[in-house]
């Protein structure tokens, strides 16, 4: 039997999904905050919380794995201002605000932004 994988598809193709999300994690880390699509930012929320997770050990092993996704300036910020910023807090890293209907082609839209 055929059971639901958890996620949203995004109507891409899983390559075009994956660089979608690192390309709008790395717009939030450098930004602090964006402005897209409330499916997108759902579904970015948890993306990125693992990510910072990973960024408050700060070891070797956490910077190459945090490598594999971003560009040396992003983890940088990640490792070195991000992850000491949430040492003490044990999850809920972003914030996801609903905005409205967009006016060309009615997509639901959201603001998410670090804490």
């Amino acid at each position: 039997m055929k059971k639901l994988q958890k996620g949203r598809k995004l109507h891409r193709e899983s390559g075009q999904r994956k660089a979608l999300l690192k390309t709008l994690a790395t717009s939030l880390i450098l930004k602090g905050k964006i402005s897209t699509t409330e499916a997108k930012a759902k579904e970015l929320a948890p993306f990125i919380e693992k990510k910072i997770t990973r960024s408050k050990v700060g070891n070797l092993a956490a910077t190459r794995h945090l490598a594999q996704y971003f560009s040396a300036k992003t983890v940088k910020k990640l490792i070195e201002e991000i992850g000491p910023k949430y040492k003490e807090r044990k999850g809920g890293y972003t914030r996801v605000i609903k905005l409205g209907r967009r006016k060309s082609d009615s997509s639901e839209m959201a603001i998410i932004e670090l804490v």
